[in-house]
């Protein structure tokens, strides 16, 4: 019987026992941690960084612990800088463009300038599916189906009034006069072209903007337009007027900088940009360093603000670009190209009195960068954009429109900040297209004017906080305008949730 019971025992016992002497090995852990995601690997188009500093410019591998640690930083993914899963694409449109600015209005149509030079003029093509497909809405002229009203335009530029939901079409003709002409109904119908002429010429290098009238200032329109423009002088520098009656009769032109500023060291700017509190501002070094100037009287007073002296501009061919931006709560944001060929960026939460320290914001193992731009949605939350090359093709022998089995060239870039205040803003940045698919190939394209990028980029978001990037795609010649997205990725207005997916885009969506 003993015997019976023991051998019954060991059966009851056997599974266990051979659990601990090799049996059926135990499931697999998971992965944790903040950077792993449900939708999978992260991309290598994609990349979760710390911003560079004055002490130590280079960007910093959120991912590696080791480099945090080396770097003394205490780390905080919760909250606003809690990480999404991102990821970057661009869609093709089949119209070629030239220094690209795009508008996203509140019904979703995505609106972007394309060039169409003397006869022609500039035409705006609108998207109503996310970027899909694109058609031309003109505005058309009297002659034929292809003539603009304004038959020409040297710098074409496109704005979307935030606060009103106006399409703004601003352009320039032989640096001597410049027409404005807008649409209310998402560009199926137009405005006459309104003429804006100034007394200075060159009237060079154009951008407007709007915001609500400030007090003291008593406007015929929801709100006041403000334009800034080029005199071709550093010494004379931007001048800018405004119009109280919705773009149709604008003011003489005033010197956007404090007359005790006088001469400037520089007269090319950034895009305007206007804040919700009747503020208004333009990039512009100083002849200190990369500055903001400011006005609060609706373009006719400026105050200049530089930023900082420890990172200067870039010498090349974008010394001139400080990029900025207002955010909902009225925090200033600017971006520019310093020395290293790096974008480096600051913000002001007093109306550009006071600034952060500077940060480079480029993305790990990215070597040049240029054409800085910026937009930011609600408090904190800011997207910078440029070009960036990690390998040069020049450097690589591959300077052809061939195979590009070398991987060298240009890319679209986004830096995306959902806590811009926080001590160590965690960054999010893509680049749009794939390695072997570059956008321009030009050995210096981030220092010299190549292609369709003309003097500038431009970038925006649309209402539920997507950023949207115009870009022109060069290897082949052909200047296609294309716009680069998040497939998916954190929204920059309202809620921090994760943006509805986007389908894949890249070469296979090009049609020039």
């Amino acid at each position: 019987m003993r015997s019976v019971a023991w051998l019954f025992t060991l059966l009851l016992i056997a599974p266990a026992i051979s659990g601990c002497f090799g049996g059926d090995d135990a499931a697999p852990s998971e992965p944790e941690g903040p950077f792993v995601f449900e939708q999978g690997a992260i991309p290598t188009t994609t990349w979760y960084h710390y911003p560079g500093s004055v002490a130590s410019p280079f960007a910093i591998d959120a991912t590696d612990a080791a480099a945090v640690a080396a770097a003394n930083i205490t780390q905080n993914l919760t909250g606003a800088s809690t990480p999404f899963f991102a990821q970057g694409t661009y869609y093709g449109t089949g119209y070629d463009t030239f220094e690209p600015t795009i508008g996203v209005t509140s019904s979703g149509a995505i609106f972007f300038t394309n060039y169409n030079g003397l006869g022609d003029g500039t035409h705006i093509i609108r998207s109503r599916d996310q970027g899909q497909t694109w058609e031309d809405v003109g505005p058309f002229g009297q002659i034929d189906d292809d003539s603009g009203q304004t038959p020409n335009s040297n710098d074409p530029y496109l704005y979307v009034d935030k606060f009103t939901d106006r399409l703004v079409k601003f352009d320039m003709h032989v640096l001597a006069a410049m027409f404005v002409e807008y649409s209310d109904n998402d560009g199926d119908s137009w405005s006459v072209p309104f003429t804006v002429e100034g007394y200075y010429q060159p009237q060079d290098h154009q951008s407007i903007a709007s915001m609500p009238a400030p007090a003291g200032v008593t406007a015929f329109h929801e709100v006041i337009y403000v334009y800034c423009i080029n005199t071709g002088s550093s010494a004379n520098g931007a001048q800018c007027s405004r119009s109280l009656d919705g773009g149709h009769t604008w003011d003489v032109q005033q010197p956007g900088y404090p007359v005790e500023s006088y001469p400037q060291c520089s007269g090319l700017h950034g895009h305007v940009a206007g804040g919700s509190d009747g503020s208004i501002y333009r990039g512009n070094p100083s002849c200190e360093g990369p500055a903001v100037y400011r006005s609060l009287d609706g373009g006719y007073d400026w105050t200049e603000h530089t930023i900082t002296t420890e990172v200067p501009m870039q010498q090349g061919w974008h010394s001139h670009e400080v990029a900025v931006a207002v955010d909902e709560a009225g925090a200033v944001h600017a971006t520019w190209i310093s020395l290293d060929q790096m974008p480096w960026y600051a913000y002001s939460r007093d109306q550009g009195e006071t600034w952060s320290e500077p940060m480079m914001v480029a993305a790990p193992g990215v070597t040049e960068t240029g054409f800085p731009t910026i937009f930011a949605g609600d408090e904190g939350r800011v997207v910078v954009g440029y070009i960036g090359e990690v390998n040069d093709c020049e450097a690589s022998g591959n300077n052809t429109t061939g195979d590009n089995s070398s991987n060298c060239g240009w890319g679209g870039y986004m830096a995306v900040m959902t806590d811009a205040f926080a001590e160590h803003p965690l960054i999010t940045s893509v680049v749009v297209n794939l390695p072997e698919d570059p956008l321009d190939i030009t050995g210096d394209c981030g220092n010299v004017r190549c292609g369709g990028f003309g003097d500038f980029i431009d970038v925006e978001l649309d209402d539920e906080g997507r950023p949207w990037i115009a870009l022109a795609h060069n290897a082949a010649g052909t200047e296609e305008a294309v716009i680069g997205t998040l497939m998916t990725g954190p929204a920059l207005y309202g809620e921090i949730v994760q943006l509805p997916e986007l389908p894949a885009g890249g070469a296979t969506t090009l049609k020039m």
